[in-house]
């Protein structure tokens, strides 16, 4: 994966942190596996309420993995539990977060609904840059793309992304338009201080 070539900078072997946020069964801990160049970390647990219909399992503290950039760029991504029961565990996950992608599933309406209070916590915990990556897309169209930014108030500064959580190169577009938008808001926030 190679860095973003607009105003790339030396971070002198530098580890930050991401954070993948987003609703149950969004597909958060995939996203992460996906990408991830050691065994991730998690924390499932069967699932035993309704839900059990959706999936077997679920996170309950965190996901972990890691994936360097290059040799001056580490990523360590924190993947959030998507159910409110344990939303106790997002600021502490937060906590220090470069960026955080937000990950919905794109295929129930649900999905794009409880994004809009764990937007509204990360949102209140850090003015830090984030994207939306919609998973379950084959690709956005504007009214799709639309429907999402109504939804969930985004600006236009705010990148949305089709993703396909399981395609190590779809992850990796995500992780990419993160990355511009923290170069992004570096640009931005620097002459200010000139």
């Amino acid at each position: 994966m190679s860095t973003p070539s607009r105003g790339r900078r030396k971070h002198g072997g530098q580890a930050v942190k991401i954070v993948v946020t987003g609703p149950f069964s969004a597909g958060k801990t995939t996203l992460i596996r996906t990408i991830s160049e050691i065994t991730v970390l998690s924390t499932e647990k069967d699932i035993t309420d309704h839900t059990k219909s959706r999936k077997a399992e679920t996170t309950v503290a965190m996901d972990f993995g890691r994936i360097t950039i290059d040799r001056d760029l580490v990523l360590y991504l924190f993947g959030t539990p998507g159910q409110d029961r344990f939303d106790f565990m997002w600021e502490i996950l937060g906590e220090g977060m470069l960026g955080y992608i937000l990950l919905v599933d794109s295929s129930r309406q649900d999905s794009l609904d409880e994004a809009v209070g764990i937007l509204a916590a990360f949102r209140k915990m850090a003015r830090v840059p984030f994207v939306v990556a919609l998973n379950r897309s084959a690709g956005l169209d504007p009214s799709d793309e639309g429907r999402v930014r109504d939804v969930l108030e985004l600006g236009d500064e705010v990148p949305v992304v089709p993703c396909d959580a399981t395609d190590r190169e779809s992850v990796k577009a995500v992780l990419l338009a993160l990355l511009y938008s923290v170069v992004d808001q570096i640009d931005a926030v620097e002459p200010a201080r000139a």
